[in-house]
């Protein structure tokens, strides 16, 4: 892939000159942090067509005030023939009115680059895992999974168009409670299937038609023989039947958006190889998750049942998250999140 720069990067490479020609001046210092520095289209388009905020970041590690900075800044910027007008707004943001021709160029490599057009190496191959969609495998997709389906798909898409190694998961949670309701509702259309009157669909199982299909293979494969028997002869048998038959019916729909996943993790599996007791093992090594108490709800009072209870935690705070997260139930089974 070639390394592309588009007109905002471009233009963000030649503040960051400037940035560097008031620090040979003596103006900036060398260990100034530019990490905040951005190059964007105004909110308002009368302003101009890029707006950098690089004097309210650095005027205080410049030891000056955010417009006498702009007006350094400025000074460097008018002496460019892309720009052909600068002015400071409010407190210090710099609007620039970029010439003809740079709108021109742009133009050209958009023709000649084609859909190569801002491609880059700025990942720098760094792989990362992109885990979106992950209905529940107890039905068809609804409208909000193909809402997460395209969100996550489009980002995928363009961590890759910029250099990252991306990998595309499906975390199939077929682990728990739900994924034994779809087997006895299977088995209620199974036994349809068979000839049976299965009456109104009992309370707690699932009544959509779209598992008759399910009871009809299921029928074809075993005949009745396990209509009458005990639960547990069947019940793993037809909730493993019964996810790989929801999995096949939402691939197809993903596949008719265009989607496609590069991997299919199920959690079944991964808690019967004991995977996230190695990890929470590696992570309470490595200082990531203790015991701790919940906090109570926020925002509004908490449940009359509930009561603090000491639980895994995960560190998340440590990331950006407004709470650590419990990996563990009060009943010592995983959550969602471990």
């Amino acid at each position: 892939m070639s390394d592309i720069q588009t007109l905002h990067a471009g233009f963000a490479a030649r503040i960051d000159a400037v940035l560097n020609a008031i620090e040979m001046e003596g103006h900036l210092p060398p260990e100034a942090n530019r990490s905040g520095v951005t190059v964007e289209p105004p909110r308002d388009p009368s302003h101009g067509d890029l707006a950098t905020n690089a004097a309210m970041v650095l005027a205080k590690q410049a030891k000056t005030n955010p417009r006498a900075l702009a007006e350094l800044i400025v000074e460097h910027l008018d002496r460019d023939p892309d720009i052909t007008e600068t002015s400071i707004a409010g407190p210090g943001f710099i609007n620039l009115r970029l010439a003809e021709t740079a709108w021109l160029r742009e133009l050209s490599a958009i023709a000649t680059l084609g859909d190569d057009y801002g491609r880059s190496e700025m990942g720098g191959a760094k792989v990362v895992n992109i885990e979106y969609v992950s209905a529940n495998p107890t039905g068809p997709m609804h409208m909000g999974h193909c809402r997460g389906a395209v969100v996550g798909d489009a980002l995928a898409g363009l961590l890759e168009f910029s250099g990252h190694k991306v990998t595309r998961e499906y975390y199939v949670n077929d682990a728990g409670g739900q994924v034994d309701v779809l087997a006895r509702s299977a088995h209620l259309r199974y036994r349809e299937a068979l000839g049976e009157d299965i009456g109104a669909i009992p309370e707690g199982l699932y009544p959509g038609d779209y598992l008759k299909p399910v009871g009809e293979r299921l029928a074809q494969e075993f005949g009745d023989r396990f209509k009458d028997t005990p639960e547990s002869e069947w019940l793993e048998l037809f909730r493993e039947r019964s996810v790989a038959a929801m999995m096949d019916m939402i691939r197809e729909d993903l596949s008719l958006l265009g989607i496609h996943h590069d991997l299919f993790s199920s959690e079944a599996k991964l808690q019967a190889a004991g995977k996230p007791a190695e990890a929470e093992a590696w992570l309470r090594e490595h200082g990531f998750v203790y015991d701790g108490v919940l906090e109570a709800p926020k925002g509004k009072a908490p449940p009359e049942d509930w009561e603090p209870v000491e639980l895994p935690l995960f560190r998340s705070t440590q990331f950006g998250d407004d709470q650590d997260r419990p990996i563990k139930k009060s009943d010592g089974k995983w959550t969602y999140f471990g």
